[in-house]
């Protein structure tokens, strides 16, 4: 009993110091929501190939300054001084010829294009390869607080992974009650109300070798306009699972990381619901139905629930069979041009007139 009270006191301590992350990590992430500044793009964390490498050498006043368009521009044009169409909003980019033709203005000591260039409210310049900038750049950047960054990785691959990043950060997005899986290679979304057995059907599949991406609240983006791709709202929860009577269960610890997954593509969505004997139910499949997810549709089921229906075995099928149809085949329009084509051949008249029983 002794030991009992600084150990209590040791946990809520802890307990307190989690939450209040979760709580900055949550207010960050709302900043990120509403706009992307220079200074988010500055802190990026990323891994390995995905690191930008990036680091301010002038203009940190300006690095508040909002990244309003997801996109790069590289400003040669307006560096000899064609200023129409001049896409100051973007990113400027300054690769190998950019920086040559920089020093040729500092050479001959002409800097009207580099005052016109910075009357403009440009988000960031940043240099590639790590080029530096002329004194006279750096000068201009400084008077005009426009952030002046520069990156070690060449022009090439620093703007495909800048695109990537506003890809992400500007894509449509949303969060979803359910859970979302990996079977067979399918991005399958489980939803349905509260109690009807979406975390145990997804731990019924973990169990039989297929992963879990997010669990409970499912937060879904829109990529390039044409996908739809999940993760968990939270990185730090997304593999934690709810079972009502058993309590929170870490599934990476459980299962091992091969029965986990950080995203992945929404391919399917299945939606269980209590059996309902008014309602008539899709037998056959051949009437493709659709759920619209921030303006993509995405192939969707209902599957009743009684007692006796195995779960994990029919969203198993149900992906086997999505993979058909992405293939080209499907079962249920094959099955209903067989039976057509054998009522046309006047086959199915032969069985029901005739005193044959075979069928």
């Amino acid at each position: 009993m002794f030991f009992r009270v600084p150990y209590i006191a040791f946990v809520l301590k802890n307990y307190e110091h989690q939450l209040k992350k979760l709580h900055s990590i949550s207010i960050v992430n709302c900043m990120l929501e509403k706009k992307l500044t220079v200074l988010d793009l500055l802190d990026l964390d990323l891994p390995g190939h995905d690191s930008l490498e990036l680091k301010c050498i002038a203009g940190r006043r300006g690095l508040p300054r909002a990244i309003s368009v997801p996109d790069i521009n590289r400003p040669g044009l307006a560096l000899s001084g064609f200023f129409d169409a001049f896409a100051y909003e973007r990113v400027q980019l300054f690769g190998r010829g950019e920086t040559a033709y920089l020093q040729k203005l500092h050479n001959e000591n002409f800097c009207e294009n580099l005052k016109t260039l910075f009357n403009y409210k440009i988000p960031c310049c940043i240099f590639s390869s790590n080029r530096e900038p002329t004194p006279e750049f750096l000068r201009f950047a400084e008077d005009s607080c426009c952030p002046i960054l520069q990156t070690s990785l060449d022009s090439t691959d620093f703007s495909s992974r800048l695109l990537r990043i506003f890809s992400s950060a500007f894509s449509p997005k949303k969060t979803i009650h359910g859970v979302l899986v990996e079977v067979y290679g399918v991005g399958i979304l489980i939803t349905g109300h509260s109690g009807v057995g979406k975390s145990e059907t997804a731990l019924e599949l973990v169990e039989r070798g297929h992963r879990l991406v997010a669990d409970d609240i499912v937060e879904v983006r829109c990529v390039n306009g044409n996908f739809i791709e999940g993760r968990g709202a939270n990185s730090l929860i997304s593999h934690h699972m709810e079972i009502r009577g058993l309590g929170i269960i870490n599934i990476s610890k459980l299962y091992g990381v091969g029965a986990i997954r950080y995203q992945k593509e929404v391919q399917l969505v299945v939606r269980l619901e209590e059996w309902d004997s008014n309602k008539v139910y899709d037998r056959i499949g051949v009437d493709q139905k659709d759920v619209d997810i921030l303006g993509v549709k995405v192939p969707a089921i209902d599957i009743p629930i009684r007692p006796g229906r195995n779960m994990p075995i029919i969203i198993e099928a149900a992906a086997m069979n999505e993979r058909l149809k992405e293939m080209g085949y499907n079962s249920a329009r094959d099955f209903n041009q067989n039976v057509l084509k054998w009522i046309e051949n006047g086959e199915a008249q032969r069985v029901f007139s005739g005193n044959d029983d075979r069928y």
